[in-house]
C-alpha cells in the first residue's frame, strides 16, 4: 500500500495550515488565480476546430505547436457524454465512497508509475521532497496486454466500461493529431507513430481538495509530460497554467474541449521545432478540481531520436538519442523541475 497521506484526509480534516512537507520553495509558490477569464489566457491557448478543412487545421497547429506547444480541440469526434459521465463516474471515487474501499486499490509502494490509487508520484529516498496537493488514479490502458480492469475500481458500477471505452476513444484522437503534427512540419503523417511505435497510454484522473493555504502550495509542480502527446480534460474549476515567455497563463476550462500538451519525446522527434509543453496545477481553498489527462508514450526499450527529415547540414541534430526508458527513469528519480531531464539531452550545435 502507497505510504503517503491522502490529500483529501488532510482536507477534510479541516485543518488551517497545510503540512511542512506541501510548502513550495518561495521561489515555486503559484501567483494567486481568479476566476476571471482574460482575453490574454484564452487567446494564448487556441482552439483548434478539426472539423474544418485540413489544410486550416494544420495551420494552426503549427502555429499553436511553435508558439506553445499547448492547444485546445473541438468538434474531436469524442462522444461528448462519455467525457461527462466519465468525469462524474472519477468524481464519485474520490467523494461517494469511504477510504477503507479506496485504499484497497492503493499504488504499491516505492514504485514509480504504480497502477493504482495515490498521492505521491515521485519516487525519492530524499525526506524534503515537496508533495503535491493532489491525490490520483492511474490506469494501464494501451497496449490491451496491459489493461486489467480488475486493478480498477468496481466502484460506481459504470467506472471500470467508462476507462476502457474513453481508451480507446484518446487512441484515435492522439493517432489523428500525431498525423496532424508530422504533416504541418511537412513530413509524412506516419513520422511520429512510426518513431514512438505501439504507444503505451496511461489514463490519470487528479483530485485536487481545497487547500487551506493555496499561496504555499501546488497541486502539480511545473513539469513537461516525459511522453510524447497528453490529451486533458478538466471540470469547471480552473488551475492548470502553461508557461509561455516566463509568465504563467492559466488556462481556463472550455466546455467540451480536449486540451492538447506536447511531451518532451515529441519535442526531440522534431528536434526541438516543436516545444513540450511545461505546465503546473494550483489549487484554491474553496472548490476541489478533478481533472483527467491520458498520456500517450513510447514503450520503454524504444530509442528516441530527430526526424532524419528534418536534418541537414544546415539543421543538426540538437538532441542526444535517448531510449526512453531512462527518461523516465531520471523523471521519477530526479524530479522533472520543468525541463531538466530533457536539456540534459542537448547537444552543442
Amino acid at each position: 500500500m502507497e505510504g503517503a497521506v491522502r490529500v483529501q484526509i488532510l482536507s477534510q480534516a479541516g485543518i488551517s495550515e497545510v503540512p511542512s512537507q506541501y510548502i513550495q520553495p518561495p521561489e515555486n509558490r503559484p501567483t494567486p488565480v481568479t476566476n476571471t477569464k482574460t482575453s490574454l489566457s484564452c487567446d494564448n491557448v487556441p482552439a483548434i476546430d478539426l472539423s474544418h478543412k485540413e489544410k486550416s487545421v494544420i495551420a494552426a497547429i503549427q502555429e499553436a505547436c511553435q508558439e506553445l506547444g499547448a492547444f485546445h480541440v473541438i468538434n474531436h469526434g469524442v462522444p461528448t457524454k462519455l467525457m461527462d459521465d466519465l468525469r462524474r463516474s472519477c468524481l464519485s471515487f474520490f467523494n461517494d465512497f469511504p477510504m477503507e474501499d479506496k485504499l484497497k486499490y492503493a499504488c504499491q509502494p516505492n514504485s514509480a508509475a504504480s497502477q493504482g490509487y495515490g498521492s505521491r508520484m515521485l519516487v525519492s529516498s530524499e525526506n524534503d521532497t515537496v508533495l503535491d496537493w493532489r491525490d490520483y488514479f492511474d490506469h494501464h490502458t494501451l497496449p490491451l496486454s496491459r489493461r486489467n480492469p480488475s486493478f480498477w475500481p468496481h466502484f460506481p458500477p459504470e467506472y471500470r466500461g467508462l476507462v476502457a471505452d474513453y481508451s480507446d476513444e484518446m487512441k484515435v484522437l492522439a493517432q489523428r493529431l500525431f498525423g496532424l503534427i508530422s504533416q504541418s512540419l511537412g513530413l509524412k503523417a506516419s513520422c511520429i507513430e512510426d518513431a514512438i511505435g505501439e504507444f503505451y497510454q496511461n489514463i490519470t484522473a487528479s483530485y485536487y481538495p481545497p487547500c487551506p493555504q493555496p499561496e504555499l502550495t501546488l497541486g502539480l509542480q511545473s513539469h513537461s509530460d516525459m511522453g510524447a502527446i497528453t490529451l486533458l480534460i478538466q471540470d469547471d474549476v480552473g488551475g492548470l497554467q502553461v508557461l509561455k515567455d516566463g509568465k504563467w497563463l492559466t488556462v481556463h476550462p472550455l466546455p467540451n474541449a480536449i486540451l492538447v500538451l506536447l511531451a518532451d519525446q515529441t519535442e526531440i522527434i522534431t528536434n526541438g521545432k516543436y516545444r513540450s509543453s511545461v505546465h503546473q496545477a494550483v489549487t484554491n481553498a474553496s472548490k476541489a478540481r478533478l481533472s483527467i489527462a491520458t498520456f500517450h508514450d513510447p514503450a520503454k526499450a524504444v530509442r528516441i531520436s530527430p526526424a532524419a527529415d528534418l536534418l541537414s547540414e544546415s539543421s543538426p541534430p540538437r538532441y542526444a538519442p535517448v531510449v526512453y526508458g531512462d527518461h523516465v527513469s531520471s523523471w521519477y528519480s530526479k524530479g522533472p523541475e520543468g525541463k531538466r531531464n530533457l536539456d540534459a539531452l542537448l547537444l552543442d550545435t
